[in-house]
């Protein structure tokens, strides 16, 4: 009850008019070949893999305006008496307002003139490091498909990698993740190993890497904006994927969805198991099982041209076996941790005008982690978190006279339940505690076109957390956009980002312990971080390539160790890091008609400097001078394509390359590492059939010497995974 009245304070300060994260704009003017205006002239937006449209009137000057476009790739036509029809393709990002003309050549009705060629799939006005994952890449990309899976975004973007079973990305673990453009908060560090998300449910997923607008503030390290299946894109139908492959894994989904002009929904049910679930310690899998399920559903009602009602929900339960060395299984270790994750999203965008709308989108989400050691345990430890958030995210947008100007407010209230209890070897303590904490953000920010070709943003975002102590923080966003030619866009950015801190903390009997023990726990505060980045959006001959060049100086780098040799670990703060690192992107047009290719690859330097600043410590000096982090890999590399087979068929491969990760506490590295995945299909009717090879060469190799569960990480075995799909109407 008082998590729900704190949430209503905090929903009654933020009540301000709002814009919605997975929404763009899309405007521009129709003309006639002498380039007058056409007045009244249909203009229909189009989704490219759904059904979802909207159609628009221009006015007397010629100009249409869509607003509420969620992010994906559309075909964008218009159409009026005495000319020829035209149609172009644009992608739409979230944020982004599009400035697209049509010119409507002199012809008959009945004539119709194609612009084929893809848009950049970067907002040219944007000084956002970003790129979109789309359905038929999930589905397409080997292994990418799996409810336990992040190859939907390891395979794409650049330094995205999974060490000691986290994703890691730019340096660092802190990632904000958005269903349908409503934050999924989660402030707790590297608790949970489960996934949040099945890939099947996705439809567009964006991700945001760096230079970001004042909007996003609480999460520096990347985010993912998931546009789930809405049932836009089928009538009456529904999906049954079974799965069987190595290690006795099976990973099964049934789906189904449907929509008139004004409705639509989909929903699914999902479970798997598997023999091989966490990265082994050592090459030998042991003591690994893994099983979970869940459902996931969304709602989209669309009652009139100005109102989009969105609802979102999922629930999801999985359980792990923690794998054992060979010694720990002769002892009868026998670990386990128990996950759960709720969340509900609901989201309002009401379209002011043909130049403004604003969204409101309350959210909750519920998390929980439960380690439970075995009786067989030297020290048999039990570590119960659950946390609880509700919120709301408003914002509002409006354009003109070349500006675009957003301004909103988030915040959420959280509490968390915390059991501990130690027992064995003299040590017997336990205790619960139940810390609350909440954070509210405003933000304000311009986007001006200074010129067609030139585009400036300038933002604040002030953020407020109150919990064991309290914060403040008011942060800086900056960017800048040019296009050179035709296509080409330059683009530059400065942010400061503060981050609030998790509510873990050790008191009571715990403490004791811990101080016994030799060590302390220090008040964790917020991160800080200061971003300067500079890239290049290249469009040559249908490809897409994009580069960028970053620095990273964190004060509080949030990071995790565990307690003593066990797999309970506590958040810690390091006094400062540097991350420096270059990107590329690389994304094929359609290559003879059959073969498309992209390529995702990093440089980066990821440095340590001073002490602990927060969390468990003992007070050790610091090392003279920098010193690498546990997640510091200089090269990463991931290549990938498919290729269009006769008869509906298909074949796709992925190689990913590392450079190797630290060596215990360096400075060397492991040795480099290179893995080949294979995936082909085939449709039959009503029936799709797929094979996928994961690490076709069986390389095994040391990944990681952490700590976290079970100390030392090795990569994943081959695994070869049989799919059947069938599809039918109801």
């Amino acid at each position: 009850m008082k998590l729900f009245v704190r949430a209503c304070i905090i929903v009654h300060f933020l009540a301000a008019p709002a814009w919605a994260t997975i929404f763009g704009t899309v405007r521009g003017k129709v003309t006639d070949a002498q380039e007058h205006p056409i007045a009244a002239a249909r203009v229909i937006l189009t989704a490219r893999t759904s059904e979802w449209r909207q159609a628009a009137e221009t006015d007397s000057a010629g100009n249409f305006a869509f607003q509420g476009v969620p992010i994906g790739a559309y075909t964008l036509r218009a159409e009026a008496r005495g000319v020829a029809a035209r149609e172009k393709i644009v992608n739409v990002a979230s944020g982004a307002v599009l400035h697209s003309d049509l010119a409507l050549p002199i012809g008959s009705t009945s004539e119709e003139v194609s612009v084929r060629a893809s848009a950049v799939t970067v907002d040219p006005r944007s000084s956002t490091s970003q790129n979109t994952v789309s359905r038929i890449e999930v589905q397409r990309t080997p292994g990418a498909d799996r409810s336990n899976s992040l190859s939907m975004i390891t395979a794409f973007v650049p330094s995205a990698s999974i060490v000691h079973d986290q994703l890691h990305i730019r340096g660092g673990h802190q990632v904000d993740w958005l269903i349908d453009g409503v934050p999924v908060p989660n402030t707790n560090i590297a608790s949970n190993v489960g996934p949040q998300f099945d890939p099947r449910d996705v439809d567009y997923l964006e991700v945001q890497r760096g230079g970001y607008s004042a909007e996003y503030g609480e999460r520096s390290y990347g985010i993912f904006n998931v546009v789930p299946r809405s049932g836009f894109e089928r009538g009456n139908e529904a999906h049954v994927l079974l799965n069987y492959g190595s290690f006795r894994s099976t990973d099964d989904q049934a789906n189904f969805g449907s929509h008139t002009d004004r409705f639509a929904y989909y929903a699914s049910l999902n479970a798997n198991r598997t023999d091989h679930g966490l990265e082994t310690p050592i090459e030998e899998t042991v003591h690994d099982r893994a099983s979970g399920g869940g459902a996931f559903t969304s709602f989209i009602f669309l009652p009139n041209s100005s109102d989009q009602l969105r609802l979102v929900a999922a629930a999801r339960s999985d359980r792990y076996d923690i794998p054992n060395d060979q010694d720990m299984e002769a002892a009868g270790v026998r670990d386990r941790q128990r996950e759960s994750d709720v969340f509900l999203n609901a989201s309002w965008l009401r379209t002011l005008s043909s130049s403004s709308f604003f969204t409101v989108a309350p959210f909750f989400h519920s998390n929980s982690a439960n380690f439970d050691g075995g009786e067989n345990d030297p020290i048999v430890t039990r570590d119960h978190r659950r946390s609880r958030y509700i919120g709301a995210a408003l914002t509002w947008s409006a354009t003109g006279y070349g500006n675009d100007v957003h301004a909103g407010a988030y915040g959420f209230a959280q509490r968390d339940t915390l059991q501990f209890s130690v027992r064995g070897e003299g040590a017997s303590l336990s205790q619960r505690l139940t810390p609350t904490g909440n954070v509210a953000s405003f933000f304000v920010e311009d986007r001006y076109d200074v010129t067609s070709r030139l585009t400036l943003r300038g933002g604040l975002r002030f953020t407020r957390f109150d919990g064991a102590l309290n914060e403040s923080a008011t942060t800086p966003r900056v960017g800048a956009s040019l296009r050179v030619g035709s296509n080409v866009v330059l683009r530059a950015s400065y942010s400061d980002i503060y981050q609030p801190p998790p509510l873990s903390t050790v008191a009571g009997p715990l403490l004791q312990f811990v101080l016994a023990q030799g060590f302390d726990f220090l008040p964790l505060h917020g991160e800080r971080d200061h971003q300067a980045e500079i890239g290049a959006a290249i469009p040559v001959a249908g490809w897409n390539l994009d580069i960028a060049a970053f620095r990273t100086n964190a004060r509080n780098f949030f990071d995790h160790d565990a307690l003593g040799n066990s797999n309970i670990f506590l958040p810690l703060t390091i006094q400062r890091v540097f991350i420096r690192g270059a990107e590329i992107t690389a994304q094929s047009p359609l290559l003879a008609q059959r073969a498309r290719l992209h390529l995702a690859y990093s440089h980066q330097k990821i440095e340590g400097e001073g002490g602990v600043t927060g969390g468990m410590t003992d007070f050790s000096p610091p090392e003279e001078g920098r010193f690498f982090l546990d997640h510091d890999q200089r090269d990463t590399l991931a290549l990938g394509g498919s290729y269009e087979l006769p008869r509906a068929s298909w074949v796709s491969g992925s190689v990913g390359y590392g450079s190797g990760f630290l060596q215990g506490d360096g400075p060397q590295h492991l040795p480099s590492h290179t893995t080949f995945d294979l995936a082909a299909g085939t449709n039959i009717g009503s029936w799709t059939l797929k094979l996928t090879v994961i690490n076709v060469n069986n390389k095994r190799y040391l990944l990681d010497e952490s700590n976290t569960f079970g100390g030392t990480h090795t990569n994943d075995p081959r695994m070869v995974i049989g799919q059947v799909e069938y599809r039918f109407h109801y």
